[in-house]
């Protein structure tokens, strides 16, 4: 990667990690439930807008908009869900780290789905090093029941093992020949139209009212700059830079995260957090070869 990749990938990362320092901004007046309805919303209409400027080719085949609607709950309904309401009780910076682990999760879901990914002996031992890290994380207390704490770090640990099986389920729409801006706009407009009917369901509309400026303006810029500009980055970092490359970012986004979190909202990571983040970092690298490899 030049100059220009190892700065989309740092300006990603920030765009990713800061999604999490937004989200505890927002939860002090929103419920979970109601701060994913708005930025999948908001960044639906932002990503449309760009297809028709772009006059992106709209796909007709009710195929794929039933992909759509799938990519949708995967890749965006459950994982900002599960994450949202796992910050409600552990802090942006553990739910970052615990997130890094989706492409250790991914790898183990592609060996079992695709027959073109097997899982190779590197990437079983990567896996098996990236999995101890989550235990890491997760600690022993896990041992002793479940509380509010752990119910919430398994939720994130849920939200990543979504975006695991929404990369495997996404490969399709190459085969489908649709362009990348318009699968992100279409899972978002799908992923909109639910959680919406959820909203209407369980969520309390005086919320939206009652919220302060503040609220409005951290989850307008999630939506837009952390949603709907960084899928264009992410795309356009994958096409220019590769799959693996991009990987890279799950280890950035929570050096952001933790930042933003210690700085601004006085927030404190225990020293097994950095630890369980070696661990997982060693297990990506494991995966990836790259650095083991002898010239």
């Amino acid at each position: 990667m030049g100059i220009v990749e190892w700065s989309m990938l740092v300006l990603l990362s920030i765009l990713w990690g800061g999604s999490y320092f937004f989200v505890e901004i927002a939860l002090i007046e929103w419920s979970p439930l109601l701060i994913v309805a708005v930025r999948v919303s908001l960044a639906a209409a932002v990503l449309w807008v760009v297809v028709l400027v772009s006059r992106a080719r709209l796909p007709r085949d009710p195929a794929v908009w039933r992909a759509f609607l799938w990519m949708g709950i995967l890749n965006n309904l459950c994982p900002f869900l599960l994450i949202s309401w796992g910050q409600t009780e552990i802090a942006g910076g553990l739910a970052s780290i615990l997130n890094a682990a989706t492409p250790i999760f991914t790898v183990i879901v592609a060996g079992i789905l695709l027959k073109d990914e097997p899982m190779t002996r590197a990437r079983i031992l990567g896996a098996v090093v990236g999995l101890v890290g989550v235990a890491i994380l997760i600690g022993p207390g896990a041992l002793s029941g479940l509380d509010a704490h752990l119910i919430a770090q398994l939720a994130v640990v849920g939200g990543g093992l979504s975006y695991a099986f929404s990369a495997v389920y996404g490969r399709r729409f190459a085969a489908m020949d649709v362009e990348p801006v318009v699968v992100a706009a279409g899972q978002l407009l799908m992923s909109s139209i639910i959680v919406s009917v959820l909203v209407l369901a369980f969520a309390t509309p005086a919320e939206l009212v009652a919220a302060g400026a503040r609220t409005w303006v951290v989850v307008g810029f999630m939506a837009v700059f952390s949603t709907a500009f960084a899928y264009i980055l992410y795309f356009r970092l994958l096409a220019t830079a590769g799959a693996t490359n991009v990987l890279l970012v799950t280890l950035l986004i929570p050096v952001t995260a933790i930042l933003l979190g210690a700085v601004v909202l006085g927030e404190r990571l225990h020293w097994l957090d950095f630890a369980g983040m070696l661990v997982i970092a060693l297990g990506l690298s494991v995966i990836d070869g790259r650095l083991w490899k002898r010239e």
